[in-house]
């Protein structure tokens, strides 16, 4: 397995815009013997309830969202730019029929607690769910972003998660 350091959260130096949104994540919930993952780029990292938390989101639709319903931990895993195409392919192929691992070639461990996270990844949250909730269109007060992101009404959950170890190389 490979070699991670485990650091508190608040000690994070990643810019969590570039991290999140530009170099994207893997969201992976289930245990070892029967798991799924994710691409996502929406999601989001601060403190909240006197806990460093970790926010993602998963519509209902994708093959994660049974397993994050089920678990009480998931991970999010971010990499270095050479695994962009692992990611590309874990974003665009469901986990219902295909073998993400074999395809991409990453090597999943079990966390502390149980959960998913993966070898290459060069940072790691692993996280225990605390919250979540529906998005609904009652709540969007910019209409076009309702538009444009929901126009087949299939409203994400968000899962706001502990972040209960932080992992790097």
């Amino acid at each position: 397995m490979a070699t991670f350091i485990e650091i508190p959260p608040a000690r994070l130096s990643h810019n969590p815009f570039q991290t999140i949104g530009r170099e994207w994540m893997l969201i992976t919930a289930g245990k070892i013997d029967a798991f799924n993952t994710m691409t996502a780029s929406w999601g989001a990292w601060g403190h909240l309830w006197n806990k460093d938390v970790a926010i993602c989101f998963v519509r209902p639709q994708r093959h994660t969202y049974g397993f994050m319903e089920v678990g009480e931990t998931y991970t999010l895993s971010y990499f270095d730019a050479s695994w962009r195409k692992a990611l590309e392919y874990c974003g665009s192929h469901s986990g219902r029929d295909v073998d993400k691992v074999r395809e991409t070639g990453l090597t999943p461990f079990a966390t502390e607690s149980g959960a998913v996270a993966f070898e290459q990844a060069s940072l790691i949250l692993e996280c225990r769910k605390l919250y979540f909730a529906d998005l609904n269109e009652a709540g969007f007060t910019d209409m076009q972003v309702r538009q444009q992101m929901y126009e087949r009404d299939d409203f994400h959950r968000a899962y706001i998660g502990e972040i209960l170890h932080a992992l790097t190389r």
